[in-house]
């Protein structure tokens, strides 16, 4: 996961380098951010952040580890090549599926409505809309005057929010109602700034839209059973 980042990463950068391209716009993730157990929890969490990449690798976290060291690598080749960069951080992406397929982002989401999760965690997650990550990769192009990495971001949720607001969306779903830790405090989201976004024009849609918007997506594609007025019925009986 970690050397094809790396190398696919110099390799574009060359690449735009040679073909003398105005701007690459990189994109990196909220993994190359936040993944640092010595952050004050009452931090917030911008674009200055960085992953610790001893605690990525000490909890065989690749996935970040990899996000990290990527995006470090666009950086100090972008550097040496004379390439115009700027880097954007989503947090996970939900919203209407461009693919058939069902991705890890969605099915986040998935399996609290199929009922294969049972419970939910006690942690909390970063959310934001497909169509703002895809709005943000333009104005970080189009705008002259973007440099840095931008956090993209709308909202942190606890998971018993997210399966509070899918079961008022979807009550039909077996959605799942206890937490899998109840013996721990509730875990509480951190705070983040996504303001360098917003001072660019970019508005983000509310949260609660980007879910519904996932579970629907999931019915069309046929990923989630549209109930029929029978189990309506059956439902309300039980």
């Amino acid at each position: 996961m970690v050397e094809p980042a790396v190398i696919g990463t110099k390799n574009v950068i060359t690449a735009a380098a040679e073909a003398e391209v105005r701007r690459v716009v990189f994109t990196s993730s909220i993994g190359a951010v936040y993944m640092d157990p010595n952050r004050d929890p009452e931090k917030v969490v911008d674009e200055t952040c960085w992953s610790d990449p001893d605690f990525c690798k000490n909890t065989k976290n690749w996935y970040c580890y990899g996000k990290m060291v990527a995006e470090q690598a666009a950086w100090d080749e972008a550097r040496n090549q004379g390439v115009d960069l700027v880097a954007i951080n989503p947090v996970l992406v939900l919203g209407p599926l461009l693919q058939n397929t069902v991705n890890a982002s969605v099915l986040h989401v998935l399996k609290y409505l199929t009922g294969s999760a049972k419970t939910y965690a006690n942690s909390v997650q970063a959310y934001v809309h497909v169509k703002d990550v895809a709005l943000a990769h333009i104005l970080l192009y189009e705008t002259p005057s973007a440099s840095g990495r931008y956090l993209c971001a709308e909202s942190v949720l606890h998971r018993g929010d997210v399966v509070e607001i899918l079961a008022k969306f979807f009550p039909e779903y077996p959605i799942p109602t206890k937490c899998s830790d109840e013996t721990k405090p509730r875990v509480k989201p951190y705070k983040f700034s996504n303001q360098k976004l917003k001072d660019l024009g970019l508005e983000f849609a509310p949260v609660k839209e980007c879910l519904y918007e996932t579970a629907k997506s999931l019915q069309e594609k046929g990923h989630l059973p549209i109930p029929t007025q029978k189990d309506e019925i059956i439902r309300i009986q039980t």
